[in-house]
């Protein structure tokens, strides 16, 4: 069915393609959206294995929604903000375990990339009450396995409040901003562990376990908040930069019954040390702690009894680069485990006895386990996603649990992402590729046949059928003795017998793909954009980026920007041999670490790059947190040459072409200091560039007109400086843009 689908659809494009492609996109389609592409929304299968419910909008107001898997018919509104008089509308929401009551998000404000503030409501699905947790904007709130509790953050303190007495207990007293944070992560946690709730239910409802955070001595770091006030505020908080201060952390169980709390204090000397994860086994007695050393090359598993506050090391794994922190470890009923590592030299999958003890290598091969989903007791098979039909494309397996009887589950060649139902009966897959937007379908879980199409974006593809867009062609490219991946955009009606401008899009930090047989984002549309106006699009996925094995990931250890960079300046060159590119005319952009790449590239391949755009750009190591830049550079103390030598900030003297440097100035992860610096060092070395900086916006530099504004001044700066050999007509001019030549 989903073959038939697929050649109709093309048969479709390619008509369109020949007929009727004469429209162009333009920034303003872009931003507007224009092209937003259809999706399931907070997606949830129900216990029962039989059905899921999604957050639908209608009329205005917010629904959850139960859908049954076999039909995909709707089976009821669980509850609607309409029908709730203390509610407008919700965000979010999540069931209690046995379903009964469901926890609503309203009014959630961000704190950082993924911290929030909100007002939330239980609503009971038997009595169709509603009841609010707390008075005032609180964090995390989850419930207790039983139903009957919900715990949450609050003002760096822990509190639960019983659902069924309607009261509340604080079980931390010491939280102070700035100081003490009590289950709830500290930025750089959060930014870098990727969680910011470091508090756990048992299963028996009677313990949580909690992270402490001491920031005492962990230096400020400080920004200018103008608004619109006569006087600018200052956003003060604790931002651990490379070889400074970190949070002195600590892991304590609280008792309900008791209403006492014990530290756990592990039986091994750690100096300097994280607590990345946290996870009660099957046991609701114990919990397992993973602690890791400063440098992040040694990585342990800890079982510590609840009860008796003992702790057993089961699980040590080192690296001589660093070890990869994840969400996989699945406890099985018998308390063995699940693990993930690249400890052969590519992400697997590991089975364990609960005292460390090696069962089986589940997976193994040249290629990556790139998601875990889970496992299935009663087949006993594992559920996952892989790289295994090629590094630039992901579909799902399943697997025994011994490493026998392993089975593609989807059929098609591009990314694939599933989402099982409780019962792993079946799955919602969501497929694309790079001619495929997004389309989601319920697939069995023990064929991976397609039995229905849930949603599909057939109108945005017979939508750019109208627009006049061009292939993007995979390839790769024999670089610095390695085949990088590759792909490449180019006018729709392009001529070999001309020249044209490159322009190189990249990321390029460690275990990033930018190089995906997936749907586009906005920057592709963009980079359309750009082919449709005589510009030659590509992107290389340099050494030091994932998906091809650990060695190939990790060379680029204690040197970050030295071997991206050799890659970028080495591609560049090469593609200049080609007949159709103008070597003279070649452009490189990247955002965050690609922006430092794209810095670097411009100083260092000042021969080969004639200009590039920075968005905010890491310009020196030095200035960024902890937990990432040591991952990869350990301490600037112990490794100085390694930041200063590969950092743009101390190669400005080198700049030949033309650049553009563009700051938020309310970054709080990569502060706008970066730029400042920048800017200043570019001023003594007497070089002319240009620079933007927008107000109060954060790393995504988003909000109102701003991404519409931000890639009008980007495309602007291609144009006068990229463009100097081409003759533009005036109706493809961007606004207030000057084209050369």
């Amino acid at each position: 069915m989903r073959i038939l689908k697929s050649l109709a659809l093309l048969l479709f494009f390619v008509t369109a393609l020949a007929s009727a492609q004469n429209k162009e996109i333009t920034l303003e389609e872009i931003w507007d959206g224009s092209f937003r592409t259809e999706r399931m929304d907070a997606l949830h299968s129900m216990k029962n294995g039989q059905q899921y419910s999604v957050l639908n909008y209608e009329n205005r107001t917010s629904q959850i929604d139960i859908f049954d898997y076999k039909t995909l018919e709707k089976v009821k509104t669980l509850v609607s903000a309409s029908s709730i008089d203390d509610i407008d509308y919700f965000t979010d929401y999540t069931f209690s375990a046995d379903e009964t009551k469901v926890l609503l998000a309203t009014d959630v404000e961000p704190i950082f990339r993924r911290s929030t503030l909100g007002k939330y409501y239980v609503y009971d699905t038997k009595t169709n009450k509603t009841s609010l947790v707390s008075e005032e904007k609180i964090q995390e709130p989850t419930f207790s396995p039983d139903g009957t509790k919900i715990a949450y953050g609050l003002n760096n303190n822990l509190y639960i409040k019983d659902l069924s007495t309607n009261t509340t207990r604080q079980i931390t007293f010491d939280g102070e901003k700035n100081k003490i944070i009590n289950g709830i992560t500290d930025w750089v946690y959060e930014e870098e562990f990727s969680f910011v709730r470091a508090f756990e239910w048992n299963a028996a409802s009677n313990h949580i376990a909690f992270i402490r955070f001491d920031e005492s001595n962990v230096p400020e770091f400080s920004m200018d908040v103008y608004g619109k006030n006569l006087y600018q505020t200052q956003h003060v908080f604790k931002y651990p930069k490379a070889g400074e201060a970190n949070a002195k952390v600590s892991l304590h169980l609280y008792d309900l019954n008791s209403e006492k709390t014990k530290e756990f204090k592990p039986k091994k000397a750690y100096n300097d040390f994280y607590i990345p994860r946290i996870k009660w086994t099957n046991d609701a007695k114990i919990l397992s702690a993973q602690y890791m050393n400063r440098h992040q090359n040694e990585l342990d598993l800890w079982l510590i009894n609840a009860n008796t506050g003992d702790g057993k090391l089961v699980l040590e794994e080192t690296d001589n680069a660093y070890v990869d922190v994840t969400f996989d470890l699945t406890f099985l009923k018998d308390n063995s485990f699940i693990w993930t590592s690249e400890k052969d030299g590519w992400n697997h999958i590991y089975h364990y006895e609960d005292t460390g003890k090696l069962i089986n290598q589940v997976t193994s091969g040249n290629w990556e386990v790139t998601n875990y989903y889970g496992y299935d007791e009663d087949t006993k098979r594992i559920f996952y996603q892989s790289t295994e039909d090629g590094s630039i494309n992901r579909s799902v397996y399943s697997i025994g649990l011994n490493g026998k009887n392993k089975k593609r589950l989807t059929k098609n060649t591009g990314t694939n992402n599933a989402a099982f139902s409780a019962d792993f009966t079946y799955f919602i897959n969501t497929y694309s590729s790079a001619t495929n937007p997004p389309e989601y379908t319920l697939n069995n879980a023990k064929t991976g046949d397609v039995i229905k199409s849930i949603k599909d974006n057939d109108k945005l593809s017979q939508k750019l059928a109208e627009y006049k867009t061009s292939a993007k062609e995979f390839s790769t490219i024999n670089v610095n003795g390695n085949d990088l991946n590759m792909w490449m955009i180019k006018p729709a009606n392009f001529d070999a017998s001309k020249t044209y401008p490159l322009f190189m899009y990249q990321y390029s930090g460690p275990g990033s793909q930018e190089v995906s047989n997936s749907w586009n984002s906005s920057n592709d549309y963009w980079f359309q954009h750009l082919a449709q106006q005589g510009y030659i699009v590509a992107c290389v996925d340099g050494r030091g980026t994932g998906y091809k094995g650990a060695d190939f990931k990790k060379v680029t250890q204690n040197e970050l920007g030295k071997y991206e960079v050799e890659d970028q300046i080495a591609a560049a060159k090469q593609l200049a041999q080609l007949p159709y590119i103008d070597e003279n005319n070649i452009g490189i952009w990247g955002w965050s670490y690609g922006g430092f790449m794209s810095s670097n590239a411009l100083f260092k391949g000042n021969d080969t790059f004639s200009m590039a755009i920075a968005v905010a750009p890491v310009t020196s190591w030095r200035f960024y947190d902890t937990i990432y830049t040591e991952r990869y550079m350990t301490t600037p103390q112990e490794n100085p040459s390694g930041y200063d030598e590969n950092s743009p900030i101390n190669h400005v003297d080198k700049l030949k072409g033309d650049f553009l440097l563009i700051h938020g100035t309310g970054d709080d992860n990569v502060h706008v200091q970066n730029t400042m610096r920048m800017v200043e060092a570019l001023i003594q070395a007497d070089k002319q560039f240009e620079w933007m900086l927008y107000p109060d916006k954060n790393h995504g530099i988003y909000g109102g007109n701003t991404r519409l504004h931000l890639y009008k001044k980007m495309t602007n700066f291609i144009h006068e400086h990229l463009g100097e050999n081409r003759n533009v007509p005036d109706s493809k001019k961007t606004e207030n843009t000057k084209i050369k030549g």
